[in-house]
């Protein structure tokens, strides 16, 4: 697993190393020692979730506040995704800023995305097989979520808005100015 781009210095694109021949291919999707050499820290991850969504399936964008934050490795099995992360960090250099990543069974590439940060994605193919990485159990008490459509943020998410399907939870989310965020300098790897 290389790190081959860093958004933001904490948010990182991966690739992991893919042998291929005349059978297919191989990777070592997730080797622990590999990302904590990359990254510099060790992060110990619990849990494995897998979402299975539709065309035009919308989710996020979510995140865990502390105690219960999350850092997630999150990767594509089958389709293509487009993958956003929103700095909500207030006080950070970068607040309110996000990146965009497709993200792909064919590309294989990962993005880690540390706690303090929003995640969200939609299925750009007929469907998808979308799996991240948590290193912190979900807690719905602590679960905090942003507007995807917030025009502060600005998100193309390539699909129009109209052919958005989301959950009706989502469908409520706060504007980020009305959310419960994470402050800069808290330390949120306690």
């Amino acid at each position: 697993m290389k790190i081959i781009e860093i958004y933001f210095t904490e948010v990182f694109r991966l690739k992991p190393k893919v042998y291929e021949d005349e059978r297919g291919s191989f990777s070592e999707h997730f080797v622990s020692k590999s990302l904590e050499k990359e990254l510099g820290k060790k992060i110990q991850f619990c849990q494995d979730n897998l979402t299975y969504s539709k065309k035009g399936v919308i989710r996020g964008l979510h995140y865990q506040l502390s105690p219960h934050s999350q850092t997630k490795l999150v990767s594509v099995l089958k389709g293509t995704v487009l993958d956003i992360v929103v700095d909500i960090r207030r006080g950070s250099p970068t607040f309110g800023q996000h990146i965009s990543q497709e993200l792909s069974a064919e590309n294989q590439l990962q993005l880690f995305v540390p706690r303090g940060f929003a995640h969200g994605y939609i299925t750009l193919s007929e469907d998808s097989i979308f799996q991240y990485k948590v290193d912190n159990y979900y807690n719905p008490k602590f679960e905090g979520s942003i507007a995807p459509n917030d025009p502060v943020l600005g998100i193309d998410w390539i699909i129009s808005e109209a052919e958005w399907l989301q959950s009706e939870k989502d469908q409520n989310n706060p504007m980020l100015q009305d959310a419960t965020l994470f402050d800069y300098k808290e330390d949120l790897y306690d």
